[in-house]
Order: structure tokens, then sequence, then C-alpha cells
């Protein structure tokens, strides 16, 4: 009898469960909401959730409508098709229910992503607070997600849309509002941006890690962490929260406590950045991507050198996958622009700086980058920076920089959108005659007077403070202390922003370079040396770069 007044509830309680499923409403992500901005003439990804085999029907009030049925997960999505640039629509999506989303606009819609300076907000940068006053742009739309890292992909974020107004630029990532403020006026259109930054973070978790484990370090990495996290006790962890809840609800310890996790749930665990910041947002509907990040990735020299393959690695696997989850909509090539390491710690005093210099060696990695992998491009700030600081306010250069590279790359515009770029070097004699592209209307020292940004050397390896003068659309530098040069390095140091840097006439910076092929490590003769952060001196204030006025 017990038996069989078990089974009735089991029975009851199923149906009851059932019933529940059944009438599951359709629901979306956090990027499909009021004030969106959908990416125009594609096959926008629309998806959600709704119970399986449930017919699902999305609409747009430009006249389009697509219905499909839900997978036995009870997952949906479908590609509506977006006429140009234009709005305010109306998008239904209709199920057992129906959501209405509203304010939809089609334009240009941009992902930017990276670590803190990607996320350092308007109202904390040089100019930011009075830009962020007049910041009235109602069909400049931003979508920020709070930070989430999760050892599992996840499926949605917490964000919404929101559009540009005062309030909200204030705390918009200042790059990111220079860079999509500067589109929204020279193309006249809707532009949103998709920002997704999280502080801190190694490149090696903005990406899955099974895609990574052919990387000595990422492994080595990922074997560390599983190992130290093996031991992980979750019933001991939780009593030892309980107890530091009591100390701190009695006054003796500053700070509420925190269950502590094992470290492979962290931030700086391979994949898990990406799990929570990237995957809830694809495969919407995108033109590019601009990214900030790096810092993290140069530590030390032989770090920094791993970045080139590191760096490829994520552009290549974010083409490929946004492509194939958007079915072909979103370009397997689409533009992708990343930021140069700017100016840190005190200013370069030596000819050529070595294993201190870290984050030269990260420049140098970028600007390879950059020429390797198709349509990428670099926005060099080598002129930004500050001596103390790791989160500079100099940044509306850095994002007007990404801007011109957009405009001229990907809207055609007849600018000029980078500084000089090295080519070739020709020995002649005691001179080292160096060719540059990317020129604009001629080459120019940031100030009056000699260029002293350049070193050179001959086979000895040894280097000197380089003589440079600019003639016609290249840089001739010698010493006298070098009769025979074979190679030369160009703003080779943590912090060559004092120097009297290499622009061009349209005021944008040459990257650092060096022309030789001369290892930058070597693991049987060298020692990895960590950058040395600098101490902030009591009542520190940062002060801004002089540097030549962009003419564009």
């Amino acid at each position: 009898m017990k038996k069989y007044i078990g089974l009735k509830l089991l029975v009851l309680w199923s149906l009851v469960t059932l019933s529940k499923v059944a009438s599951a409403d359709v629901k979306l992500p956090a990027i499909v909401s009021d004030h969106m901005i959908l990416q125009q003439q594609i096959g926008a990804p629309v998806w959600g959730w709704a119970d399986p085999g449930e017919a699902v029907t999305v609409e747009g009030n430009w006249g389009e409508k697509v219905t499909t049925t839900t997978d036995d997960n009870g997952k949906w999505k479908v590609f509506l098709k977006t006429p140009s640039h234009g709005g305010p629509y109306i998008l239904k999506i209709k199920g057992k229910n129906v959501i209405t989303i509203k304010n939809v606009m089609e334009g240009e819609v941009w992902l930017c992503a990276g670590q803190s300076n990607m996320g350092w907000r308007l109202s904390a940068v040089f100019q930011g607070a009075e830009d962020a006053a007049s910041a009235n742009y109602p069909n400049l739309r931003i979508f920020r997600s709070e930070r989430k890292h999760s050892h599992k992909p996840q499926e949605d974020c917490n964000a919404k849309w929101t559009p540009c107004t005062p309030n909200s630029a204030a705390t918009c990532s200042a790059v990111s509002f220079y860079f999509a403020r500067k589109l929204h006026q020279e193309l006249e259109i809707p532009i949103g941006i998709v920002v997704q930054p999280y502080a801190g973070t190694p490149i090696e978790g903005w990406m899955p890690k099974e895609i990574q484990m052919d990387d000595p370090r990422t492994r080595k990495i990922v074997e560390e962490m599983d190992k130290a996290s093996a031991t992980y006790d979750i019933t001991q962890a939780k009593k030892q929260l309980e107890r530091a809840m009591q100390r701190w609800k009695q006054g003796e310890r500053r700070g509420r406590p925190v269950l502590r996790t094992p470290g492979n749930w962290g931030h700086q665990y391979p994949g898990n950045i990406f799990n929570g910041m990237i995957y809830p947002i694809r495969p919407y509907g995108i033109r590019g991507a601009i990214w900030y990040q790096g810092e993290r990735n140069s530590k030390d020299v032989p770090q920094a050198l791993n970045f080139r393959r590191q760096l490829a690695l994520l552009i290549n696997y974010y083409r490929t996958s946004w492509h194939e989850l958007s079915s072909g909509n979103v370009a397997k090539d689409f533009p992708f622009y990343f930021t140069q390491l700017p100016s840190w710690t005190p200013a370069q005093e030596k000819p050529v700086e070595g294993l201190e210099a870290s984050w030269v060696v990260n420049r140098e990695m970028m600007r390879l980058v950059a020429s390797e992998v198709p349509n990428t491009g670099m926005a060099v700030s080598i002129d930004t920076g500050d001596t103390i600081a790791l989160h500079p306010k100099n940044k509306k250069p850095i994002g007007l920089r990404h801007s011109y590279l957009a405009l001229k790359q990907v809207y055609g515009k007849d600018i000029v959108d980078n500084g000089p770029r090295f080519t070739k070097q020709t020995i002649k004699g005691n001179q080292i005659i160096l060719e540059f592209n990317s020129i604009g209307s001629g080459l120019m020292g940031a100030k009056p007077g000699q260029l002293n940004s350049f070193a050179i050397a001959g086979n000895e390896r040894k280097w000197h403070w380089a003589t440079s003068c600019i003639k016609g659309s290249t840089v001739v530098v010698s010493s006298a202390e070098v009769p025979n040069p074979t190679a030369v390095r160009y703003a080779w140091a943590m912090n060559p922003s004092q120097r009297n840097l290499l622009y061009n006439r349209e005021g944008f910076p040459a990257s650092p370079f060096r022309t030789d092929n001369w290892p930058l490590f070597d693991p049987d003769k060298d020692r990895a040396v960590e950058v040395n952060k600098p101490q902030k001196p009591e009542g520190y204030q940062p002060k801004d770069w002089a540097r030549p006025k962009m003419m564009q």
C-alpha cells in the first residue's frame, strides 16, 4: 500500500513537473533586448530558448519574418535579413508567449574586448568628464556585460543595451566610446558597441582551453592549476567561510569574506573568461572587433614572446567560430584591430633596454601579427601611457586611432590610418637607410630637432644612440662608434615616450621595430626578469604628454 501511494505521488509530481516545462515561455539572451543595434545588411542571428519542438517566429516590422522549431534541448536560432541602416523598428518573437523588442536600430556593430585598460571608464580619463557631459547620441548604443568567468560555458550574461547619454557615456569604456563616437559622427549611421572587458586577464582566458593545449605554456598552466585544485574540499572551504563570517560579524576582520574556490575556477585559468564573457554573445552579428589586452601577458620576456602565437590563435578562432555559428553571416575574416601596449615605467635612458623591458617585446609581437594575419590593424600607442600608473588616462588617442583604421579599411574613407611602418633597411658604408610606408604627407619628429629614438649596432651587438635624420620617405641613421653597422632598433624600451619619436604629418607615431633577428631570450643563458612595477609617490597626479595633433 505504501509503495502504491508512493508511486502515485511520484506520478503526480512528474505530471506537475512536465506541466511546468510545457508552459515554459520563450526566452531571449540579454543581448537581444530593447535599444539593440542589429548589424545592417546581413542575416542577423537571433536566438533563444523555448520548449523542445516549439515553433518560434521572429518578425521585424521592416518586412522580414522567419519561423523555426526548437531543438531537443529547447534552443532555437534564426537569421533575420536586415536592411541598410535605419530605424527605430520593433522585433517580435512569438512562441507560446510573445516578446516585443522596442527601439531597434540597424547599423554597424563592433565587439570591444580586453582587460582593464579596455574597460577604463570615460569619466576617469583626460577630457573624459567634458566629453561625457555632451554625449547625447541616441543612436549610439552600448552593451556592456558585468565581469563573469566560469569553468563552463554560460548561455547568457548580465547586461542590457543603453542609448548613449551623459550618464551612460561616463561609465562606458573610454577607448570604446571614442572609437564609436568617431564612427557615428563620420558615417552618420547607428553604431553599437558590445563592450566586454575583464581586468587582469591573460589572453589564455579569452579562448577555449581545448584549442590551446598544444601550447607548452598553456599546458603547464592547466596542469599546475588542476593539480593544485585536485585537493580542494568544498566542505572544508564552507567551514572556513562560516568561521570567517563569524569573525567578520564580530568585527574581528575587515572585508566581507568570500568562499574560497579552486584555482581552476578562477579568472586566470585558460578558457574561463571566454566561457563567461564571449560564449554568451556569440554569434551576435558584428562588423569587427577592437582589442586592448596584453599587459597580463608581459610579465617577462618569455611570456611576451609567446603572445605572437596566442594573439594570432585568438583572432583566427574568433573569426572561424563566429562565421560558422552565424551560418556565414559574420565574415570569416572580419576586421580585428588591437592596441599596441602604451608606455609605462620611467622614461628610456639606454639606447636599447634588455630583459627588463618585456613590454617592448610584446609590442614587437603585435607588430608581427599585424603584418602576418590578414585584415588586422594595430593602434600604436607609445606616445600615451604613464611613468607610474598602469592605467593611463590618455585613452582618447587610442580610441581615435582604432576608428581611423576602421574608417579607412572597412568604410573606404580616403584618409591616413596609421603611422610610418618600417619596410626595409639598406646598409651604405657607415650608415643604415631605413625605408617606410604609410608616411602620409611626409615624415616628421614629434618636436623640432633631430630624432633621438634610434639605436644602432654592428655584429658585436652593442647598441649605441644613433644620429638620425629624415630624408624624404627614409630615415638615415649612423654613429661614429659603429663604423660597420648591421642593425637598428627604434623606441626599444618600456617607455620611449619622452624621446623625439618618428611620426607622419597626419600625427600618427611609428611603431617600435627592429631590423635584426637576434634572439630576444636564450633559455640556456638568460634568466627571466619580471617587470619592476613603479612605486606611486604620495600625492602623485598623472599628467598627459605632449604629442602631435592628429590632423584628420
